[in-house]
């Protein structure tokens, strides 16, 4: 699909963030049974973020789902940190979902001394076989996974690659409560690029917080391009957006029906 071809997202607001983290995954669930139902395995990509704890807790509780069925991933991950570090995403998603539903396969990011041989080595599962679902969220910046405005590239020929967080990341990252200070964040991260990303069968976007509000406004209405990487989003024919009364843009009116 052309990068400049613009589809507006399914978009659906709730009244609390802990609705819109269940509603995106019953969403999720019900896309998911469908694939099972029709497949005999998917594939799926999760982010990694505290914006994606009440959609990821909710659909760990979902009914009727054959994980062992189900091959994980997840889009980004810092370089720099100790394998058992506890602030590496790999270890957030374990504690988060993976440890708590059977998938079949889980493939973490490692942490190899050659961050682009990993980069290519994590490429090469991801190619095996079609994604079908990810579960994602946008930054502050308006990044997708680690795709900051400075170097995110909408028409990357990588698949996986290391990248340079730029300051807004990094600070999120503090401000999430995920870091004590922006001197302990890693400068460097290994990420999904974002062709990579829009090359899946359905997005499900959860962005919750004020502090997102005018990266979901840049999104939904700004150019599509690199200064907002998310704009992107408007480039999948299946992407669907959750927010909560804080994330929601003015132009939106509350509680705005689900469509996906």
């Amino acid at each position: 699909m052309s990068m400049t071809a613009s589809v507006t997202p399914s978009i659906a607001t709730s009244k609390t963030r802990d609705a819109m983290g269940r509603a995106a995954a019953a969403d999720v669930g019900v896309a998911l049974r469908d694939r099972l139902a029709r497949q005999s395995t998917a594939r799926m990509i999760f982010a990694a973020a505290p914006s994606q704890a009440e959609m990821l807790d909710a659909l760990a509780r979902e009914r009727d789902i054959d994980w062992r069925r189900v091959t994980a991933f997840h889009m980004d991950e810092y370089i720099g940190l100790p394998s058992g570090a506890p602030e590496r995403f790999g270890a957030w998603l374990t504690r988060h979902l993976f440890s708590r539903v059977a998938f079949g396969t889980v493939h973490l990011i490692g942490q190899e001394p050659d961050p682009d041989r990993e980069a290519a080595r994590y490429a090469a599962l991801l190619a095996e076989a079609p994604i079908d679902i990810i579960c994602l969220g946008i930054g502050v910046n308006g990044h997708l996974a680690f795709n900051d405005p400075p170097v995110a590239d909408l028409h990357d020929t990588k698949q996986v690659k290391v990248v340079e967080l730029d300051a807004i990341c990094r600070q999120q990252q503090v401000d999430d409560g995920c870091f004590p200070t922006l001197g302990h964040v890693p400068t460097h991260a290994i990420t999904l690029t974002i062709p990579r990303l829009l090359d899946a069968g359905q997005l499900f976007c959860v962005v919750p917080g004020a502090s997102k509000r005018t990266a979901v406004e840049r999104s939904l209405y700004g150019p599509i391009g690199t200064a907002c990487p998310a704009s992107a989003l408007r480039t999948h024919p299946r992407c669907a957006l959750y927010l909560d009364p804080d994330s929601t843009p003015p132009q939106l009116s509350p509680q705005t029906p689900a469509r996906a």
